[in-house]
């Protein structure tokens, strides 16, 4: 199973409040920024000047005032994969729960024996949604 780290994801309330303790204070560059309008949400990007793959993402969801309480400000890591059936076949054979699968042939979630939760992402294009994945339905939280 061909694994290679991408980021961990924290959630925000405030990106330039968060942007200013990161970037100004501990030095990290913004490298890259999504802004979704249609799922409300901005995603920042962020890593060390000499260090692009060491990726931290700021999610911030548009309009929340949440208080993220109990870790939930902690988001998940995400790991891509060469074929993510193939990896989400292999945790669930060792006993692991796909509480998102990748219906859609890209995206996936599990959880650590912890509980933390943990993003796998398709290397490349999505693949052709695939039995049993595609009719699979989400189990618990991710």
């Amino acid at each position: 199973m061909g694994l290679r780290y991408l980021h961990t994801m924290v959630r925000v309330r405030d990106i330039e409040d968060s942007k200013r303790f990161y970037c100004d204070l501990l030095g990290l560059t913004e490298i890259r920024r999504v802004e979704n309008e249609k799922g409300k949400f901005t995603l920042v990007f962020l890593a060390p000047p000499d260090q692009p793959e060491a990726q931290v993402e700021l999610t911030y969801n548009w309009g929340s005032e949440e208080e993220y309480q109990g870790g939930r400000n902690f988001g998940h890591l995400a790991y891509e994969v060469d074929d993510i059936y193939a990896a989400c076949a292999k945790l669930q054979a060792g006993g692991v729960t796909v509480n998102r699968p990748p219906r859609d042939g890209n995206m996936a979630f599990v959880r650590s024996p912890e509980g933390i939760s943990v993003e796998l992402l398709q290397r490349g294009a999505p693949l052709p949604p695939q039995e049993p994945w595609a009719s699979m339905p989400n189990s618990g939280e991710w």
